[in-house]
Protein backbone atom coordinates (compact mmCIF):
# COMPACT_ATOMS: atom_id res chain seq x y z
CA UNK A 1 0.00 0.00 0.00
CA UNK A 2 1.21 3.47 -0.85
CA UNK A 3 0.67 5.73 2.16
CA UNK A 4 -1.10 8.89 1.00
CA UNK A 5 0.36 12.33 1.57
CA UNK A 6 -1.59 15.02 3.39
CA UNK A 7 -1.95 18.16 1.30
CA UNK A 8 -2.97 21.38 3.08
CA UNK A 9 -2.86 24.33 0.73
CA UNK A 10 0.59 24.35 -0.86
CA UNK A 11 2.06 22.22 1.95
CA UNK A 12 2.46 18.48 1.52
CA UNK A 13 3.17 16.21 4.49
CA UNK A 14 4.58 12.84 3.45
CA UNK A 15 2.38 10.95 5.94
CA UNK A 16 -1.26 11.72 6.83
CA UNK A 17 -0.63 12.17 10.55
CA UNK A 18 -1.03 15.40 12.51
CA UNK A 19 0.14 15.46 16.14
CA UNK A 20 -2.54 17.24 18.14
CA UNK A 21 -1.88 20.47 20.01
CA UNK A 22 -2.20 19.61 23.71
CA UNK A 23 -2.15 22.23 26.44
CA UNK A 24 -0.95 23.10 28.96
CA UNK A 25 2.65 22.72 27.69
CA UNK A 26 2.13 19.09 26.63
CA UNK A 27 2.82 19.86 22.97
CA UNK A 28 6.01 21.91 22.83
CA UNK A 29 8.86 22.30 20.35
CA UNK A 30 10.71 18.97 20.88
CA UNK A 31 7.57 16.88 20.30
CA UNK A 32 6.29 18.92 17.35
CA UNK A 33 9.72 18.92 15.69
CA UNK A 34 10.13 15.17 16.16
CA UNK A 35 6.79 14.50 14.44
CA UNK A 36 7.64 16.91 11.62
CA UNK A 37 10.99 15.14 11.14
CA UNK A 38 9.09 11.88 10.54
CA UNK A 39 7.02 13.45 7.77
CA UNK A 40 3.93 14.36 9.78
CA UNK A 41 2.69 17.74 10.95
CA UNK A 42 3.89 18.69 14.42
CA UNK A 43 1.74 21.02 16.47
CA UNK A 44 2.77 23.37 19.28
CA UNK A 45 0.00 24.34 21.69
CA UNK A 46 -0.18 28.07 22.42
CA UNK A 47 -2.12 27.49 25.64
CA UNK A 48 -0.67 28.19 29.07
CA UNK A 49 2.82 29.24 28.03
CA UNK A 50 2.80 32.52 29.96
CA UNK A 51 3.34 33.09 33.67
CA UNK A 52 -0.20 32.62 35.03
CA UNK A 53 0.78 34.26 38.34
CA UNK A 54 1.92 37.43 36.63
CA UNK A 55 -0.02 40.66 36.28
CA UNK A 56 -2.17 41.14 33.20
CA UNK A 57 0.48 43.05 31.26
CA UNK A 58 3.23 40.64 32.28
CA UNK A 59 1.12 37.61 31.36
CA UNK A 60 0.55 38.91 27.84
CA UNK A 61 4.24 39.68 27.41
CA UNK A 62 5.50 36.36 28.78
CA UNK A 63 2.96 34.37 26.75
CA UNK A 64 4.03 36.02 23.50
CA UNK A 65 7.72 35.59 24.27
CA UNK A 66 7.27 31.95 25.28
CA UNK A 67 5.36 31.10 22.09
CA UNK A 68 7.93 32.85 19.90
CA UNK A 69 10.71 30.93 21.68
CA UNK A 70 8.94 27.58 21.15
CA UNK A 71 8.50 28.29 17.45
CA UNK A 72 12.15 29.26 17.06
CA UNK A 73 13.28 26.20 19.00
CA UNK A 74 11.13 23.90 16.84
CA UNK A 75 12.43 25.48 13.66
CA UNK A 76 15.98 24.89 14.84
CA UNK A 77 15.16 21.19 15.19
CA UNK A 78 13.25 20.56 11.94
CA UNK A 79 12.66 21.70 8.39
CA UNK A 80 9.31 19.88 8.44
CA UNK A 81 5.78 21.19 8.75
CA UNK A 82 4.73 22.91 11.98
CA UNK A 83 1.33 24.12 13.16
CA UNK A 84 0.21 26.17 16.15
CA UNK A 85 -2.98 25.28 18.00
CA UNK A 86 -5.20 28.03 19.46
CA UNK A 87 -8.33 28.10 21.58
CA UNK A 88 -10.83 30.76 20.59
CA UNK A 89 -11.48 31.48 24.29
CA UNK A 90 -7.90 32.63 24.99
CA UNK A 91 -7.94 36.23 26.19
CA UNK A 92 -4.79 37.07 24.23
CA UNK A 93 -5.49 34.92 21.15
CA UNK A 94 -5.09 37.71 18.57
CA UNK A 95 -1.63 38.62 19.87
CA UNK A 96 -0.57 34.97 19.85
CA UNK A 97 -1.80 34.36 16.31
CA UNK A 98 0.00 37.48 15.06
CA UNK A 99 3.27 36.44 16.70
CA UNK A 100 2.97 32.95 15.14
CA UNK A 101 2.52 34.40 11.66
CA UNK A 102 5.41 36.81 12.26
CA UNK A 103 7.62 33.84 13.22
CA UNK A 104 6.81 32.11 9.93
CA UNK A 105 4.20 29.52 10.94
CA UNK A 106 2.12 28.39 7.94
CA UNK A 107 -0.62 26.34 9.65
CA UNK A 108 -3.03 27.81 12.21
CA UNK A 109 -5.36 25.32 13.95
CA UNK A 110 -8.26 27.05 15.72
CA UNK A 111 -10.59 25.33 18.18
CA UNK A 112 -12.92 26.10 21.11
CA UNK A 113 -14.90 28.71 19.22
CA UNK A 114 -15.99 29.69 15.74
CA UNK A 115 -13.20 31.56 13.91
CA UNK A 116 -15.53 33.78 11.91
CA UNK A 117 -13.03 36.68 11.89
CA UNK A 118 -9.83 34.67 11.44
CA UNK A 119 -9.28 35.52 7.74
CA UNK A 120 -9.34 39.22 8.62
CA UNK A 121 -6.70 38.65 11.28
CA UNK A 122 -4.56 36.50 8.94
CA UNK A 123 -5.12 37.78 5.39
CA UNK A 124 -1.90 36.21 4.06
CA UNK A 125 -3.11 33.38 1.76
CA UNK A 126 0.14 31.44 2.30
CA UNK A 127 -0.87 30.85 5.94
CA UNK A 128 -3.21 27.85 6.06
CA UNK A 129 -6.24 28.33 8.32
CA UNK A 130 -7.61 25.11 9.81
CA UNK A 131 -10.65 25.34 12.10
CA UNK A 132 -11.43 22.50 14.50
CA UNK A 133 -15.11 21.49 14.44
CA UNK A 134 -17.23 18.79 16.02
CA UNK A 135 -20.16 18.73 13.60
CA UNK A 136 -21.20 19.49 10.03
CA UNK A 137 -23.29 22.45 11.17
CA UNK A 138 -20.23 24.28 12.53
CA UNK A 139 -18.24 23.47 9.38
CA UNK A 140 -21.04 24.85 7.22
CA UNK A 141 -21.36 28.03 9.27
CA UNK A 142 -17.63 28.76 9.02
CA UNK A 143 -17.48 28.09 5.29
CA UNK A 144 -20.61 30.14 4.60
CA UNK A 145 -19.28 33.07 6.63
CA UNK A 146 -15.79 33.04 5.10
CA UNK A 147 -17.19 32.68 1.59
CA UNK A 148 -19.54 35.64 2.02
CA UNK A 149 -17.25 37.98 3.98
CA UNK A 150 -13.78 37.16 2.68
CA UNK A 151 -14.24 35.28 -0.60
CA UNK A 152 -12.17 32.50 0.99
CA UNK A 153 -12.64 29.01 2.38
CA UNK A 154 -10.77 26.98 4.96
CA UNK A 155 -7.55 25.30 3.88
CA UNK A 156 -8.52 22.18 5.84
CA UNK A 157 -10.82 21.15 8.68
CA UNK A 158 -10.08 19.09 11.77
CA UNK A 159 -13.16 17.08 12.75
CA UNK A 160 -12.83 16.17 16.42
CA UNK A 161 -15.11 13.43 17.70
CA UNK A 162 -16.32 12.74 21.27
CA UNK A 163 -13.51 10.31 22.20
CA UNK A 164 -10.90 13.07 22.26
CA UNK A 165 -8.98 14.23 25.30
CA UNK A 166 -9.29 17.55 27.11
CA UNK A 167 -12.14 19.90 26.37
CA UNK A 168 -14.81 18.47 24.10
CA UNK A 169 -17.11 20.17 21.62
CA UNK A 170 -20.11 18.17 22.80
CA UNK A 171 -22.67 18.76 25.54
CA UNK A 172 -22.97 16.50 28.57
CA UNK A 173 -26.27 15.25 27.15
CA UNK A 174 -24.67 14.36 23.81
CA UNK A 175 -21.88 12.49 25.57
CA UNK A 176 -24.49 10.28 27.24
CA UNK A 177 -25.31 9.04 23.72
CA UNK A 178 -21.76 9.02 22.44
CA UNK A 179 -22.42 6.39 19.78
CA UNK A 180 -24.70 8.86 17.96
CA UNK A 181 -21.72 11.20 17.40
CA UNK A 182 -19.03 8.80 16.23
CA UNK A 183 -16.55 9.93 13.60
CA UNK A 184 -18.05 7.33 11.29
CA UNK A 185 -21.35 9.23 11.46
CA UNK A 186 -19.95 12.77 11.58
CA UNK A 187 -17.44 12.48 8.72
CA UNK A 188 -19.90 11.78 5.86
CA UNK A 189 -22.02 14.73 7.02
CA UNK A 190 -19.01 17.08 6.97
CA UNK A 191 -17.88 15.80 3.57
CA UNK A 192 -21.35 16.54 2.20
CA UNK A 193 -21.39 20.08 3.64
CA UNK A 194 -17.99 21.04 2.22
CA UNK A 195 -18.54 19.71 -1.31
CA UNK A 196 -20.34 22.80 -2.72
CA UNK A 197 -17.47 25.00 -1.50
CA UNK A 198 -14.86 22.66 -2.97
CA UNK A 199 -16.72 22.85 -6.29
CA UNK A 200 -17.08 26.63 -6.15
CA UNK A 201 -13.40 27.30 -5.37
CA UNK A 202 -12.03 24.39 -7.39
CA UNK A 203 -9.94 22.97 -4.59
CA UNK A 204 -10.15 20.20 -2.04
CA UNK A 205 -10.82 20.90 1.62
CA UNK A 206 -9.01 18.06 3.40
CA UNK A 207 -10.81 16.78 6.49
CA UNK A 208 -8.55 15.51 9.27
CA UNK A 209 -10.35 13.31 11.79
CA UNK A 210 -9.42 13.35 15.48
CA UNK A 211 -10.59 11.84 18.75
CA UNK A 212 -10.00 8.20 19.63
CA UNK A 213 -7.60 7.49 16.76
CA UNK A 214 -5.21 5.00 18.34
CA UNK A 215 -3.52 2.70 15.81
CA UNK A 216 -2.84 2.17 12.14
CA UNK A 217 -6.13 0.30 11.71
CA UNK A 218 -7.99 3.38 12.90
CA UNK A 219 -6.05 5.54 10.44
CA UNK A 220 -6.86 3.15 7.58
CA UNK A 221 -10.55 3.19 8.50
CA UNK A 222 -10.69 6.98 8.53
CA UNK A 223 -8.91 7.23 5.17
CA UNK A 224 -11.29 4.67 3.68
CA UNK A 225 -14.25 6.79 4.82
CA UNK A 226 -12.94 9.87 3.03
CA UNK A 227 -10.70 11.58 5.57
CA UNK A 228 -7.47 13.02 4.19
CA UNK A 229 -5.57 12.44 7.42
CA UNK A 230 -5.87 11.97 11.16
CA UNK A 231 -4.89 13.95 14.22
CA UNK A 232 -3.56 12.08 17.25
CA UNK A 233 -2.79 13.45 20.70
CA UNK A 234 -2.92 10.78 23.39
CA UNK A 235 -0.47 8.45 21.64
CA UNK A 236 2.21 11.16 21.61
CA UNK A 237 2.11 11.88 25.37
CA UNK A 238 4.11 8.77 26.23
CA UNK A 239 6.97 9.52 23.87
CA UNK A 240 10.50 10.43 24.85
CA UNK A 241 10.19 13.78 23.10
CA UNK A 242 7.07 14.92 24.97
CA UNK A 243 8.08 17.43 27.65
CA UNK A 244 5.61 16.48 30.38
CA UNK A 245 6.87 15.06 33.68
CA UNK A 246 7.53 11.36 34.15
CA UNK A 247 4.70 11.35 36.70
CA UNK A 248 2.31 12.63 34.02
CA UNK A 249 3.35 9.83 31.64
CA UNK A 250 3.13 7.25 34.43
CA UNK A 251 -0.47 8.25 35.06
CA UNK A 252 -1.21 7.24 31.46
CA UNK A 253 0.65 3.95 31.86
CA UNK A 254 -1.21 3.15 35.10
CA UNK A 255 -4.68 4.22 33.91
CA UNK A 256 -7.43 1.65 33.61
CA UNK A 257 -10.40 2.10 31.30
CA UNK A 258 -12.67 2.87 34.26
CA UNK A 259 -10.27 5.63 35.40
CA UNK A 260 -11.03 7.75 32.33
CA UNK A 261 -13.95 10.03 33.07
CA UNK A 262 -15.86 13.05 31.82
CA UNK A 263 -15.55 16.13 34.05
CA UNK A 264 -17.09 19.57 34.00
CA UNK A 265 -14.32 22.08 33.42
CA UNK A 266 -14.20 25.49 35.13
CA UNK A 267 -14.70 26.95 31.65
CA UNK A 268 -18.13 25.33 31.51
CA UNK A 269 -17.28 22.63 28.96
CA UNK A 270 -17.13 18.86 29.43
CA UNK A 271 -13.64 17.42 29.38
CA UNK A 272 -12.03 13.98 29.51
CA UNK A 273 -9.41 13.26 32.16
CA UNK A 274 -7.91 10.60 34.39
CA UNK A 275 -9.83 10.25 37.67
CA UNK A 276 -6.80 10.77 39.90
CA UNK A 277 -6.23 11.93 43.49
CA UNK A 278 -6.77 15.57 42.51
CA UNK A 279 -10.27 14.91 41.18
CA UNK A 280 -11.11 12.57 44.06
CA UNK A 281 -10.01 15.15 46.64
CA UNK A 282 -12.00 17.80 44.82
CA UNK A 283 -15.15 15.73 45.23
CA UNK A 284 -14.63 15.92 49.00
CA UNK A 285 -13.40 19.53 49.28
CA UNK A 286 -15.88 20.89 46.77
CA UNK A 287 -13.84 23.98 45.90
CA UNK A 288 -10.24 25.17 46.03
CA UNK A 289 -9.06 28.72 46.65
CA UNK A 290 -8.54 30.59 43.38
CA UNK A 291 -6.47 33.68 42.77
CA UNK A 292 -6.63 34.99 39.23
CA UNK A 293 -4.32 37.94 38.51
CA UNK A 294 -5.10 37.53 34.83
CA UNK A 295 -8.11 35.90 33.20
CA UNK A 296 -6.35 33.75 30.59
CA UNK A 297 -9.65 32.27 29.35
CA UNK A 298 -12.57 34.57 28.58
CA UNK A 299 -15.16 31.92 29.49
CA UNK A 300 -13.67 30.87 32.82
CA UNK A 301 -16.34 31.23 35.51
CA UNK A 302 -14.05 32.39 38.30
CA UNK A 303 -16.86 33.08 40.79
CA UNK A 304 -18.20 29.52 40.59
CA UNK A 305 -15.10 27.61 39.46
CA UNK A 306 -13.95 24.86 41.78
CA UNK A 307 -10.28 25.26 40.81
CA UNK A 308 -7.95 27.10 38.43
CA UNK A 309 -7.67 24.81 35.43
CA UNK A 310 -4.45 26.44 34.17
CA UNK A 311 -2.72 25.86 37.52
CA UNK A 312 -4.07 22.30 37.79
CA UNK A 313 -2.75 21.40 34.33
CA UNK A 314 0.60 23.05 35.05
CA UNK A 315 0.95 21.08 38.28
CA UNK A 316 0.67 17.84 36.32
CA UNK A 317 3.10 19.08 33.68
CA UNK A 318 5.70 19.72 36.39
CA UNK A 319 5.03 16.38 38.15
CA UNK A 320 2.68 17.28 41.01
CA UNK A 321 -0.06 15.02 39.69
CA UNK A 322 -1.71 14.65 43.10
CA UNK A 323 -2.59 18.34 42.82
CA UNK A 324 -3.04 18.35 39.08
CA UNK A 325 -5.50 17.63 36.31
CA UNK A 326 -4.47 15.09 33.66
CA UNK A 327 -6.37 15.37 30.39
CA UNK A 328 -6.40 12.31 28.14
CA UNK A 329 -8.25 10.66 25.28
CA UNK A 330 -10.63 7.74 25.73
CA UNK A 331 -7.95 5.23 24.69
CA UNK A 332 -5.25 6.40 27.11
CA UNK A 333 -5.61 3.16 29.09
CA UNK A 334 -4.26 1.25 26.08
CA UNK A 335 -0.89 3.02 26.27
CA UNK A 336 1.59 0.63 27.93
CA UNK A 337 5.08 1.91 27.16
CA UNK A 338 7.19 4.98 26.48
CA UNK A 339 8.70 5.06 23.01
CA UNK A 340 10.38 7.55 20.71
CA UNK A 341 8.30 9.44 18.17
CA UNK A 342 10.08 7.55 15.39
CA UNK A 343 9.20 4.20 16.95
CA UNK A 344 5.57 5.22 17.37
CA UNK A 345 5.18 6.48 13.82
CA UNK A 346 6.97 3.42 12.39
CA UNK A 347 4.48 1.25 14.28
CA UNK A 348 1.49 3.28 13.06
CA UNK A 349 2.65 3.15 9.44
CA UNK A 350 3.32 -0.58 9.64
CA UNK A 351 -0.20 -1.16 11.00
CA UNK A 352 -1.64 1.15 8.35
CA UNK A 353 0.03 -0.83 5.57
CA UNK A 354 -1.24 -4.11 7.01
CA UNK A 355 -4.77 -2.71 7.29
Amino acid sequence: MKIPKLQIGSLSASIPIVQGGMGVRVSLAPLAAAVANQGGIGTISSIGLGDIKASADEYVRTAKEALANEIRKAKSLTDGHLAINFMGVLSNINDLIKISVKEGIKIIAFGAGLPTKLPALVPDPSVNLVPIVSCARAAGLILRTWDRRYNRITDALILEGPLAGGHLGFSAEQLEHIEDFSLEKLLPEVLEVIKPYEDKYGKKIPVITAGGIYDGKDIARMLSLGASGVQMGTRFVCTEECNVSQQFKQAYLDAREEDIVIIKSPVGMPGRAIHNKFLKDLEVKGKLKITCPYRCLTVCKIETAKYCIALALLNSYFGDVDNGLIFCGQNAHRVDKIVTVKELIDELLSELKEA
